[in-house]
């Protein structure tokens, strides 16, 4: 399978095609990609969609895809990699929605039709993604600032979407209570005030201290030992695919400093943050 390899970190562009000549394929890179016009189909990882204009289709790494062009369609692509998903994501968002970026950047369950259902947001995302097209394109003043706003608030509809269409809750769906608590602490390892076993609790309707004693029972692992599995994924995640240094992916994941994070990382990994950067 093919695999399309993009060096820049952050970029938007538009194409209209009238038969779809890209073998199928994945990237190196996430993507969003608005259906400007136009209809057919996309293959999906295996799946097969049908989508129209105003569709909007998230895109992770390993996603192999391809389209079915059956009208001339013009597509928008927003390429992105997650270290500039979050630079760009506005400041005062990023606590409130990161577990929500995490569900929908990470996990594989997640395979959307398109990730917009609601009409009038797939009007206002098509539009906003039509004057970033213009700002990044068009280099003037405050472009970059521009785009960086306009870029935020599409995420921010398209995660908004997610969490209207239940999406936490379709993954839930099935699980026994152990499994449902395991993936709530999944999802929110980073939020330190909903992984307080007394929050913990009152979301699963059980004391605190029998919340304690069940997963230990049922797992073999305390909550805050699942705290921290999930941590050190997010560490090697960010050590391998980010610029971020040391100290600050120390900060981001919630350690007193980089003492402490590179002690914790050893213990997991048998080797230091810097070490486990450098390997192939």
């Amino acid at each position: 399978m093919k695999r399309i390899v993009n060096f820049s970190s952050f970029n938007v562009f538009s194409i209209e095609k009238e038969v779809w000549d890209i073998e199928y394929h994945n990237h190196n890179f996430y993507e969003l990609i608005v259906v400007e016009s136009g209809k057919g189909t996309h293959h999906l990882n295996g799946l097969t969609f049908m989508y129209k204009k105003g569709d909007v289709f998230l895109l992770r790494p390993s996603d192999a895809h391809e389209f079915s062009i059956k009208n001339k369609t013009k597509f928008i692509y927003i390429k992105f990699t997650e270290q500039q998903l979050w630079e760009k994501l506005q400041t005062d968002k990023k606590s409130e929605l990161s577990n929500v970026i995490q569900l929908l950047m990470e996990d594989r369950s997640f395979v959307y039709e398109s990730a917009i259902r609601n009409k009038a947001d797939q009007e206002h995302l098509l539009q906003l993604a039509k004057i970033l097209l213009h700002e990044f394109s068009n280099k003037s003043y405050y472009s970059r600032e521009t785009s960086a706003d306009l870029f935020s608030a599409i995420m921010t509809i398209v995660i908004r979407n997610a969490m209207n269409n239940g999406g936490m809750e379709r993954i839930s769906q099935g699980l026994n209570q152990t499994e449902k608590i395991l993936y709530y602490i999944n999802v929110h390892a980073m939020d330190p005030d909903k992984m307080k076993l007394e929050y913990l609790a009152r979301e699963f309707m059980l004391s605190p201290n029998y919340i304690s004693i069940y997963i230990k029972k049922q797992t073999g692992f305390s909550v805050q030992q699942h705290v921290m599995q999930q941590k050190m994924k997010a560490a090697e995640r960010l050590l391998k695919q980010s610029n971020y240094n040391i100290n600050e992916i120390a900060d981001q994941l919630g350690f007193n400093d980089a003492s402490h994070f590179n002690k914790i990382f050893r213990a997991h990994k048998s080797k230091s943050p810097s070490a486990f950067r450098k390997e192939d």
